[in-house]
């Protein structure tokens, strides 16, 4: 997956070289959480239809329905549902509401470093460390050290789905670092033996994911295709393309199509996220 990941970062450099003066090109832009998803699509839609140009950039979900507003980009990446705001923002700027499309399954993980011995966490333990009120490891069964708390920035949908389902509304550590993405986020943990991070499954070469349990008395889970999946790991989540309705036609139709269709959802699984279950799914 590292090796995997790397190539990405290559072929969206190249991406972006080979089709920023392109007319007529599909541009795609937001969650950081599905870039590496998104530049996979794209790189093998365009081995198979050459006369197609799609561009692909991160930034964020937030980044990326400010963009489907303003008319920036056609197709928005989130890993999280559009906000109320955002809907009227797109009234505003369209006269619609964007069109919203399921693309893949994540099971956003809890990462430590490879040497942390610690194995698992309830939601409570975590809301506890994000949250600054646990901050030693000694106090949840690792080592007589100081918790590094790894977060994202404000415009990623996973800071915003984490704040919510796991810091239920509260705000992270005044003393979290700030990550500008997953990839990075992942890179400072698995360097530093105290740390903590959280991010999609995609992203976990370098650190250790952690066993997820709901309260005290559950099991803990492991973020795994069953078990997200049939929802069983409890900080699972779709990630979503949205459009302009009336952009979706045509190519753009087609693409959005073939990203939901069966051969579409193979390259979810490639990457490490899990396919859509199969009624979502283009047939």
């Amino acid at each position: 997956m590292k090796k995997l990941i790397s190539k990405m970062a290559v072929v969206a450099a190249g991406l972006a070289v080979a089709v920023s003066a392109q007319a007529g090109t599909i541009t795609v832009k937001g969650s950081d959480t599905l870039v590496i998803l998104a530049q996979k699509w794209a790189e093998v839609y365009m081995g198979k239809h050459p006369e197609v140009k799609i561009q692909v950039t991160g930034g964020g979900s937030g980044i990326g329905f400010a963009a489907l507003q303003s008319k920036q980009t056609d197709i928005a990446d989130a890993s999280r549902k559009i906000k109320p705001a955002e809907v009227a923002g797109c009234i505003k700027a369209f006269n619609a509401r964007p069109t919203e499309y399921k693309v893949a399954v994540d099971g956003l993980s809890v990462y430590v470093n490879n040497d942390n011995p610690v194995k698992e966490l309830s939601l409570d333990q975590l809301h506890d460390i994000f949250t600054g009120k646990t901050r030693n490891w000694k106090e949840i069964g690792g080592n007589d050290a100081p918790i590094t708390v790894y977060s994202r920035e404000n415009s990623s949908g996973t800071y915003e789905f984490f704040k919510e389902h796991v810091l239920k509304g509260q705000d992270f550590a005044a003393s979290a670092q700030t990550m500008p993405g997953t990839a990075a986020l992942l890179q400072a943990v698995s360097k530093d033996k105290n740390g903590i991070g959280y991010g999609g499954a995609a992203y976990g070469a370098g650190a250790k994911a952690l066993g997820v349990k709901k309260d005290e008395g559950s099991k803990a889970i492991l973020p795994t295709e069953e078990t997200v999946l049939n929802q069983t790991y409890p900080i699972w989540r779709y990630l979503y393309n949205y459009v302009n309705p009336a952009l979706d036609k045509g190519e753009i139709q087609t693409y959005l199509n073939w990203i939901r269709s069966e051969e579409g959802q193979k390259i979810v699984k490639e990457v490490g996220y899990y396919p859509l279950p199969v009624g979502l799914q283009e047939k």
